[in-house]
């Protein structure tokens, strides 16, 4: 793993603590690096209408890409468990919309799995599929 890894997977952690999760009490946090340099981190904030709820992955691409940022490099999520958390379906598919190519998950023991776009989601749907 490297010392930038460790960054993103440091400010996950650190953002987590700022989860707006009352209904799940399940808090995540997520970061990415932008083309820039630049690391954007994101927490889960969710919603008495459940499917109004944003996941941290999630805000942390948003973020960077509301700020400018044209490409991203690396994303990290953090959560509370026995295993290293994985980003859920839609999150998947955001990062197949923006190439993310290296996803960290972890958890708060510092268990850390790594994969690349392809792993995490094989054959995604993407913009690239509807051009003729």
């Amino acid at each position: 793993m490297t010392e930038t890894d460790k960054k993103l997977i440091a400010e996950a952690k650190r953002v987590r603590e700022f989860a707006y999760c009352p209904y799940s009490n399940f808090a995540v946090g997520a970061a990415v690096l932008g083309e820039s340099g630049t690391i954007y981190g994101g927490c889960n904030v969710e919603n008495a209408s459940y499917s109004m709820t944003n996941c941290a992955e999630r805000t942390a691409i948003y973020k960077a890409i509301s700020a400018g940022e044209q490409e991203i490099l690396a994303l990290a999520v953090v959560a509370q468990g026995i295993e290293p958390v994985s980003p859920c379906g839609a999150c998947r598919q955001v990062i197949a919309e923006f190439r993310i190519p290296h996803i960290l998950m972890a958890n708060l023991a510092d268990d850390v799995r790594e994969m690349t776009l392809e792993e995490i989601i094989p054959g995604a749907f993407s913009k690239e599929n509807l051009e003729q």
